[in-house]
């Protein structure tokens, strides 16, 4: 079942029905707001009734905790769009911070785009005067290189002439330097042979002056053993005379005794 609205008819206004499977209860309201109160309440009992609750009242409480719950939720998200906002305020604010900035930056650019411009403009001018004075400096210098290389290929002309004198004597003092070359050669043999007599000379004295020094030391050598056995001669002599007159006195004392003895 469920309620319908009626149009207004025999007087009576605010009119509804309620539609059952066996028949149709016809009522009124006083006004249109009872009638939208009577109407909601039929539908809530039969929305209960279908879904097995009893209690309207239980009905009733829940729905104002899911309306408090909605509030609630609605107050939060409205705080949280009144952070959002205050948020988004303050990063407009930032971004209209840095939107100054940028803008001062650019006039800044500007400015210095500007002076650069200028820079250049009078760098471009100052090239232009330069290239053009060296383009006059470069027109003089072709003429005056022109006239130059005339009087440098006369200079060459004869510097050729020069060379083929050049050469000329060249060959002559080549063929007279393979001549010299040749003295010097034959020269140089007659130099190696020669020294090669005086290295074998010079080889021969060294063998003579150590034979020399060798015979020197001999000698010497010889004549200090000589002296030694000399000295050691004399040593034995003075031992021996030493020993002689030692022997002579014990005889002569030994005489003495024997007259002694006889004496006696």
């Amino acid at each position: 079942c469920c309620p319908q609205v009626l149009p207004d008819r025999d007087g009576k206004r605010c009119m509804f029905c309620v539609k059952t499977s066996s028949r149709t209860y016809e009522m009124s309201a006083s006004d249109t707001r009872q009638r939208q109160e009577w109407t909601l309440a039929i539908q809530t009992a039969i929305r209960l009734q279908a879904e097995g609750k009893k209690s309207l009242h239980k009905d009733l409480k829940q729905k104002r905790r899911e309306q408090r719950e909605q509030r609630e939720q609605r107050k939060a998200a409205k705080e949280e769009e009144t952070q959002r906002l205050k948020q988004l305020q303050e990063e407009k604010e930032r971004k209209l911070q840095e939107l100054e900035l940028l803008k001062e930056a650019q006039r800044q650019a500007e400015l210095l785009l500007q002076e650069e411009e200028e820079r250049r403009r009078q760098q471009h001018e100052h090239m232009q005067r330069t290239l053009e004075i060296q383009l006059r400096e470069a027109e003089q210098a072709r003429a005056s290189m022109q006239a130059e290389m005339v009087l440098k290929e006369a200079e060459a002309e004869r510097q050729r002439q020069r060379i083929s004198e050049l050469e000329e004597m060249q060959g002559r003092l080549q063929e007279a330097l393979q001549q010299e070359v040749k003295a010097r050669q034959d020269e140089e043999a007659v130099r190696y042979a020669q020294a090669r007599l005086l290295a074998e000379e010079e080889e021969k004295l060294k063998q003579l002056m150590k034979l020399k020094e060798e015979q020197e030391e001999y000698i010497i050598k010889t004549q200090m053993e000589k002296q030694v056995l000399k000295q050691e001669m004399e040593n034995k002599n003075k031992c021996l005379e030493e020993a002689q007159k030692q022997l002579e006195e014990v005889r002569v004392n030994r005489q003495r005794v024997d007259q002694d003895v006889m004496v006696s």
